[in-house]
């Protein structure tokens, strides 16, 4: 009897882990759902878009740029998903390895933008500074513009007079646009109990003092802005960097887990 219980318990001994097993598989599943998301999301910014008849002034489409991180990453969750539920080591590897590349990759900029930090400041001038010059050409841009300017409360990069960067709101004298000084709504302090939403609190507002513009808009540049942000927001940061690494960190020791528990197992059964 005890020698029947003992071969029935070898028969049925796994040295897989089916709670490491089901929840990669799960782990992978929702982040490949998302990557779905992330494409339809994708493409629809994109026929909508071509739908536009504003131009397109960035180097590389952010709709196209949505696409190829969904594609992405449905590749790489679609190993896991299908490596976990088959117990495929190739495809755990594979999955386990994009989940590598993709965390050092992100160090390294993370490390590149903090050591560089003033060339990441200038590129980051000249994006805005672009977004600027084309803030009526592209819709896109302009949308960036003035989420930027609202949530952080900041105009331009540097200050309110960079909009004159701008064809439209340029302040020289030869400039014959009717908004010629002025800034977007997007740099207006919103007054509390307002019947009627002033859009046009912006106009000539470059022709003022320093002084004279805070009564009306933030006009501390985004740069500053964005800087006194981070300084005071330094664990909500570092929650999010953490909230970011913590999956893919997770996913990669699972996979590694998983491929050695499957290794062991088949080491047994030869």
């Amino acid at each position: 009897m005890d020698r029947t219980l003992s071969l029935t318990r070898a028969d049925t001994f796994s040295y897989i882990n089916p709670w490491i097993r089901y929840f990669l598989f799960l782990f992978s599943f929702l982040f490949w759902v998302f990557s779905l998301l992330i494409v339809a999301v994708g493409i629809y910014a994109k026929v909508q878009k071509a739908t536009d008849t504003v131009r397109d002034t960035f180097l590389i489409d952010p709709a196209i740029i949505l696409i190829v991180v969904g594609v992405v990453m449905f590749f790489i969750t679609f190993c896991g998903c299908i490596g976990a539920l088959r117990e495929n080591i190739r495809l755990l590897k594979t999955f386990s390895f994009s989940l590598m590349l993709v965390f050092l990759t992100q160090l390294g900029i993370a490390l590149l933008g903090f050591f560089y930090s003033d060339q990441t400041r200038d590129t980051m001038g000249k994006f805005v500074k672009k977004a600027i010059v084309h803030y009526r050409d592209d819709l896109d841009l302009q949308n960036l513009m003035d989420y930027i300017q609202k949530e952080f409360k900041c105009c331009g990069w540097n200050d309110y007079n960079d909009w004159s960067w701008n064809l439209y709101f340029n302040c020289t004298q030869e400039n014959p646009s009717s908004e010629r000084c002025t800034v977007p709504y997007s740099c207006c302090i919103p007054v509390q109990g307002e019947a009627v939403v002033n859009t046009m609190c912006g106009f000539g507002v470059q022709s003022q003092t320093y002084l004279e513009a805070t009564k009306s808009i933030y006009p501390m540049g985004c740069v500053d802005r964005a800087v006194l942000w981070i300084e005071s927001h330094l664990l909500l940061v570092g929650a999010l960097a953490l909230g970011l690494a913590l999956p893919q960190i997770a996913g990669i020791v699972l996979s590694q887990i998983l491929i050695s528990q499957i290794q062991d197992e088949i080491s047994s059964v030869l």
